[in-house]
């Protein structure tokens, strides 16, 4: 097996909330050898995205402050691991407001956002209010289709059930697939 470095990226805008504790669950069973980083998009905000095409605009540089050190991170991961709590039946607005960065990100002369990034798996983990996961489909069509834009492989969704804080222990079986979701749906990069 290759190096693979899983980078989870954290956008609750609530701190230790359900999602980030399946996570965490998640990240203590990563497959042996493998390495990984924890980042919140809350510890790093990011400001409402402005797309810049217009006539006449020049190409984005690489980013510095909040913005460079997530793309940093983001290169750095072999599988980016997107934990989102369920809102509105999809990704959390920090999370959405991270995804809409790529778009500056590809167009980084020289930078080949989406070469690199094809190299690489993303994975999606949320915990919702609901036991029906059907309800997560918009968020993981949102990360899939994320994915197929740049090539990558998709590994997969993650689901538990919770409201309240720490209601996520509650639920055995979000917990056991935790323990088994990467080791059982790891598949070669490249």
């Amino acid at each position: 097996m290759t190096n693979r470095h899983f980078v989870f990226i954290e956008g609750s805008s609530r701190s230790e909330g359900n999602t980030a504790a399946l996570a965490r669950r998640a990240q203590l069973h990563l497959p042996a050898g493998t390495s990984s980083e924890w980042i919140s998009l809350a510890e790093l905000p990011l400001p409402d995205f402005e797309d810049p095409r217009s006539p006449g605009s020049t190409p984005p540089i690489y980013p510095d402050g909040n913005e460079g050190l997530l793309l940093a991170a983001t290169l750095r991961a072999t599988d980016l691991v997107i934990a989102s709590p369920l809102y509105w039946y999809t990704i959390s607005a920090p999370v959405k407001r991270y995804l809409d960065y790529w778009s500056n990100w590809l167009k980084i002369p020289g930078l080949n956002f989406r070469r690199q990034m094809s190299q690489g798996a993303l994975w999606g983990i949320t915990v919702g209010h609901t036991d029906d996961e059907s309800k997560t489909e918009g968020l993981a069509t949102s990360l899939r289709f994320s994915a197929e834009y740049l090539g990558m492989q998709w590994g997969g969704l993650l689901y538990g059930s919770g409201g309240y804080p720490g209601e996520i222990l509650q639920d055995q079986n979000a917990l056991q697939g935790a323990e088994q979701f990467f080791a059982r749906n790891l598949m070669p990069l490249g």
